[in-house]
């Protein structure tokens, strides 16, 4: 699969597609760790095109992680590949060569990976009420935090970027607010996110399960995708 770079929040995501990695043989892309969050992420690409970027050849990127259903459709472990991210009425588009290349690369993953529309939301969408509203209203599927900046950001300068994601959380039960455990910086505080998974102990565990098993599938995705 002939991809420059992967990009993937930083953390348990991060670490989970290196471990993918660490069971490819030969060349494999570049894996750059960035923040969580559609303004710190627009920061951290800036200062990245700045350093490091202007040398790259044919820039292919692909976008991993975990996300968040919004449709009774998908469910924990399940594999997306987004056609398009929105964003407060905005819309941007992946790119349709690259995601049909990683579609075909995919076909023998069980279940099959699907084609999904999403929304990026500058804070955690913590509800199953509102998740259901969510897509029930704007037509998005799912949901994470940094889509629509990556998109925005490589659109920009014509790079060919996709998006391959892991559901984590389902459309049907709540989960912790995690939002005030997330700094301006985009990086996660351990002692406000206890805090906060200790306030609501069932979602917490619901929550702490469904991610532990997207990790996984998000870890093996990654070492199918770049043995072929």
């Amino acid at each position: 699969m002939n991809i420059n770079t992967i990009l993937v929040p930083q953390g348990s995501e991060y670490k989970a597609v290196c471990r993918g990695l660490k069971r490819v043989t030969g060349q494999t892309p570049k894996i750059v760790s960035i923040p969580v969050g559609i303004k710190p992420l627009t920061k951290y690409l800036h200062q990245w095109q700045r350093q490091e970027y202007p040398n790259e050849q044919q820039p292919r990127v692909l976008v991993m992680g975990l996300c968040g259903s919004l449709s009774p459709r998908y469910h924990v472990g399940d594999v997306v590949l987004y056609e398009n991210c929105i964003y407060q009425q905005q819309l941007q588009k992946c790119d349709r060569s690259l995601t049909i290349e990683l579609q075909s690369a995919l076909k023998t993953q069980q279940p099959a990976v699907s084609l999904v529309k999403s929304l990026t939301s500058d804070r955690v969408i913590c509800s199953a009420g509102e998740k259901r509203h969510l897509g029930e209203t704007l037509g998005a599927d799912v949901v994470d935090m940094e889509g629509f900046a990556a998109l925005d950001f490589f659109n920009g300068m014509s790079a060919a970027v996709a998006m391959l994601r892991v559901v984590s959380d389902d459309s049907h039960h709540d989960i912790p607010d995690l939002t005030a455990a997330i700094n301006a910086d985009g990086s996660l505080q351990p002692l406000p996110l206890a805090l906060s998974l200790l306030r609501q102990p069932i979602a917490a565990t619901r929550l702490i399960r469904g991610s532990l098993r997207g990790l996984k599938v998000l870890e093996e995705l990654t070492k199918l995708l770049l043995s072929g």
